[in-house]
């Protein structure tokens, strides 16, 4: 344990599925990892990845595919319980000085002999409390108990955002070892012309992602409004778009390059821990147009602007405003862009080497 405390360069078994934003934060964060010295070794639970995905992986990290699902695609959480056996073969095999899970539920059962750090980007009780004002229960409810259980089991917590830490912490009670640590992104491509568009992107079965307003939106902007991401969820969920352009799903690159091209960017969710699209456009420096909701103010206060979450009109009338006034979108997606180089990848990997020697810390106390 000595040597993992001191060891700058350290071997990682990082967990992974390939529907959602965990993805591309886990890709992302662990190529700069490797940049650094480290090796990534990618757990994946769930969906398997397309070749595409599964190829941009093994370019730079081991790739396995477990037999577990993701706890968001279960409603029976005995269906959980074969995770820790296949991480300890995992542990086994790879030998790894620290293990990375992407879900703290993921840490309730697991008994590994390195330090475990359990970062939260989202779980069915914030979204509950956030989309419907509800609390968990019935064929949720064991969420909240597996969740406090990988809080309490983890050598370190990590939240990508302040507004997602008091949020856990509303919801679960206090939460030892909890720290913030915010997403990095890599610098977008620059587009040699704007359009006169406007660009969403989400999972938009999500109900989270708030579909509905941006769709009633749409029907009274004069722009157009074109929307990136998947209408359908794994488990049958279904948005439907009348007044929206649905492009459906698209590779990340392909994305990068529309919010380049577009003339906005808007964000509807309701519930974000953190928002990594809104930041991948930003650093294109397009002007943000978002819903008020705590973590986007936390971010984006003064490089963004804002409309009632749950109001279309309020959000056609930000749309209109700032189609009309070419100079005004101009300093918007500048102020934009200067607030993502504060998220970049490098202090990002930088702010979880300290947490991960933290961990082992802790975990050497255990």
């Amino acid at each position: 344990m000595l040597q993992s405390l001191i060891r700058r360069q350290r071997r990682i078994l990082m967990t992974v599925d390939a529907v959602g934003g965990v993805w591309r934060y886990a890709l992302d964060l662990g190529r700069e990892l490797v940049a650094g010295g480290d090796s990534i070794v990618f757990a994946g639970l769930g969906p398997e990845p397309s070749e595409e995905q599964a190829k941009e992986a093994r370019s730079f990290a081991a790739l396995v595919w477990l037999k577990t699902p993701p706890d968001w695609m279960t409603q029976n959480q005995d269906d959980l319980d074969t995770l820790p056996r296949e991480l300890r073969a995992l542990v086994r095999d790879y030998v790894p000085d620290l293990i990375h899970l992407n879900a703290p539920t993921q840490a309730a059962q697991l008994d590994a002999p390195c330090p475990t750090v359990a970062v939260s980007h989202s779980c069915v009780v914030t979204w509950l409390n956030a989309v419907r004002g509800q609390t968990v229960n019935g064929g949720w409810a064991w969420h909240k108990d597996r969740n406090r259980r990988g809080f309490d089991r983890a050598d370190a917590v990590v939240a990508p955002s302040r507004s997602h830490a008091a949020m856990l912490e509303t919801c679960y009670g206090p939460i030892s070892r909890l720290s913030v640590v915010s997403n990095g992104a890599r610098p977008s491509p620059k587009a040699k012309r704007r359009e006169a568009t406007v660009l969403a992107a989400a999972r938009w079965w999500d109900e989270g992602k708030n579909a509905a307003t941006l769709d009633a939106a749409a029907a009274l902007t004069e722009w157009p409004v074109f929307a990136a991401g998947s209408v359908h969820g794994p488990d049958g969920q279904h948005a439907n778009f009348s007044n929206v352009v649905a492009l459906g799903s698209v590779c990340h690159e392909e994305v990068r390059l529309l919010m380049a091209r577009a003339g906005i960017f808007v964000s509807p969710s309701i519930y974000e821990p953190f928002g990594l699209a809104v930041l991948e456009a930003a650093t294109s420096a397009t002007p943000l147009v978002l819903a008020d909701i705590m973590t986007y103010r936390e971010l984006w206060d003064g490089a963004a602007m804002f409309y009632d979450a749950r109001d279309p009109r309020d959000l056609a009338r930000c749309v209109d405003r700032l189609s009309r006034d070419n100079q005004y979108r101009r300093r918007l997606g500048a102020a934009a862009a200067r607030r993502a180089r504060t998220f970049s990848l490098a202090r990002q990997a930088a702010a979880m080497h300290d947490i991960y020697y933290r961990a082992a810390l802790a975990a050497a106390e255990r």
